[in-house]
């Protein structure tokens, strides 16, 4: 089943996110290259796809996982959360009606 993913930034998580960006990115990959990720990527803190020093908000990840705790696991597990990129993670169950 697929899984929403969505984090919210603590304040300021630029230089954090910057320095676990590296192994957040690897775990995505592994699971892209399982086929198993929809979509993933950052909220930009302001209204532009290179918002530079203003960073980021947030992220979104949709994947398919076997269970929401798998998904949960996965999300606690996350270097930004380590890193403490993120003042909130929510895991919900996603369904997919388009594309």
């Amino acid at each position: 089943m697929l899984y929403a993913i969505i984090s919210d930034d603590v304040k300021d998580s630029l230089e954090r996110r910057l320095a676990a960006r590296p192994d957040h990115l690897a775990r995505l990959e592994a699971l892209r290259d399982e086929g198993r990720v929809v979509l993933a990527g950052p909220h930009p803190a302001i209204d532009s796809d290179n918002p530079g020093e203003a960073g980021f908000s947030g992220s979104l990840v949709v994947a398919e996982f076997d269970s929401l705790d798998e998904a949960q696991a996965w999300a606690d597990a996350d270097p930004f959360v380590i890193a403490g990129v993120y003042s909130r993670v929510s895991v919900k169950p996603f369904k997919k009606v388009f594309p």
